[in-house]
């Protein structure tokens, strides 16, 4: 079978692998969609942490089943996969956070993930397609980490919710926070993105850095106040730094993006507003299961994030392109049939 394996930072080629073998506990499964996302990106650039090489990327997946053991799927189903298998011993694990399991294994990370024709899964990891495209249950996984982003906020129906980063991820937050009822302000330093949160999301508020007086906007838009919540899905560690001044007094700021170096604030600023700081990592089944149901009844359309497609047979040719901002990429999506 076909493989796809990122062998060094800049460096994607194809491979030919043996089919994997059905085995006790485990479902072979066709792969039909990849969804392209950050981290894969990051790999491939280099600067992914807790990343080795090489490395088969891509967990964003919608696929086939092929052969399983169990009665609850059926040859020839649709699934997605929560591709982070997680050990189930650890404190994590026993608290009910096994996406920020001890020893967690992210596929396409950790270990070798889905750009391949076929795939040996976890069965415990599948989850049914319930009657949703292929497109959309490769898109079920970063909107989960949205989802999980959000519920971790604890988002209050009116409050202004500041998202900065405009990508896959960002703009799920973005529609997360919105079906929470909150006002949601964009910031990115991509003008085409921020077109696409006003045009595609109806985001009511953007604000681009680097026109400057983003304080000043910001303070503008929430009436004095600034914003009660700042998500960060930039990944970037400037921007990380710098939103801690964004927040507002008795605010809550989540990161979502990740990046390699230290965090760095002014205890004196951020102790005053008695500001709490959170992590958010992955997402749980359950937040599958919520973005599946916000795409059946309508409230997500999964689609108007899809911006590039492209073959199997076609993507170590392609994938470099998805780097260059010239692209204007939002989410691309690799077939294969």
């Amino acid at each position: 079978m076909r493989a796809i394996v990122c062998r060094k930072p800049g460096e994607l080629v194809y491979r030919e692998l043996p089919m994997p073998l059905a085995s006790e506990g485990y479902t072979l499964v066709r792969i039909r969609r990849i969804g392209i996302c950050g981290t894969d990106l990051h790999a491939y650039e280099g600067t992914q942490p807790y990343f080795t090489y090489p490395r088969i990327l891509g967990h964003e997946l919608a696929a086939e089943i092929v052969e399983t053991d169990v009665n609850d799927f059926s040859k020839g189903e649709r699934v997605t996969i929560l591709p982070y298998f997680a050990c189930a011993q650890c404190f994590a694990c026993r608290s009910g956070k096994p996406n920020c399991c001890s020893q967690l294994n992210v596929c396409g990370v950790h270990v070798d993930g889905g750009m391949v024709d076929y795939f040996s899964v976890p069965t415990a990891s599948l989850i049914h397609g319930d009657g949703l495209s292929y497109d959309a249950l490769a898109l079920v996984e970063p909107l989960a980490i949205a989802a999980h982003a959000v519920r971790r906020a604890g988002v209050v129906p009116g409050e202004f919710v500041l998202v900065a980063g405009a990508g896959p991820i960002g703009l799920g937050i973005m529609e997360f926070a919105r079906i929470a009822g909150a006002k949601v302000i964009a910031m990115d330093v991509n003008a085409e993105r921020l077109q696409f949160c006003e045009e595609k999301l109806s985001v009511p508020y953007t604000i681009n850095p680097l026109n400057g007086a983003v304080t000043q906007t910001l303070q503008e838009i929430t009436n004095g106040d600034m914003p009660g919540l700042v998500i960060d899905a930039t990944g970037n560690l400037g921007a990380i730094n710098q939103a801690f001044g964004f927040l507002s007094h008795g605010g809550r700021y989540i990161l979502v993006g990740l990046q390699k170096g230290d965090i760095a604030v002014s205890h004196p600023e951020f102790h005053k507003r008695e500001a709490t700081l959170m992590s958010s990592r992955n997402a749980t089944r359950s937040d599958f299961e919520e973005v599946m149901k916000h795409i059946q009844d309508g409230n997500l359309d999964p689609a108007a994030f899809i911006t590039h497609r492209v073959p199997f047979c076609e993507l170590v040719q392609q994938f470099s392109s998805f780097l260059n901002p010239a692209s204007a990429v939002i989410k691309a999506v690799i077939s294969i049939d």
